[in-house]
């Protein structure tokens, strides 16, 4: 028999948002938004950007209309 493992608390995540008191994100930002977008150019989920949810859905559209004025692309190969 195996030993059974304590079960571990969440860490804290906060939002870079939030903490940084910024309401909009400005889709010319091309820094910030490569930030939040993996090397492939993918949009990095919540869950791994620590995003809440109203900035994470704020953030993506951020990302689809830098894509549309070739400020990020849409793919990396």
């Amino acid at each position: 028999m195996r030993p059974r493992q304590q079960p571990t608390t969440p860490k804290e995540r906060s939002c870079h948002f939030c903490l940084n008191a910024i309401d909009e994100v400005d889709y010319k930002d091309v820094r910030l938004m490569q930030r939040f977008t993996s090397s492939y150019g993918k949009i990095v989920p919540r869950r791994r950007s620590g995003a809440c949810l109203t900035h994470q859905r704020i953030l993506a559209q951020a990302i689809k209309r830098a894509r549309v004025m070739a400020l990020l692309p849409f793919v990396v190969r």
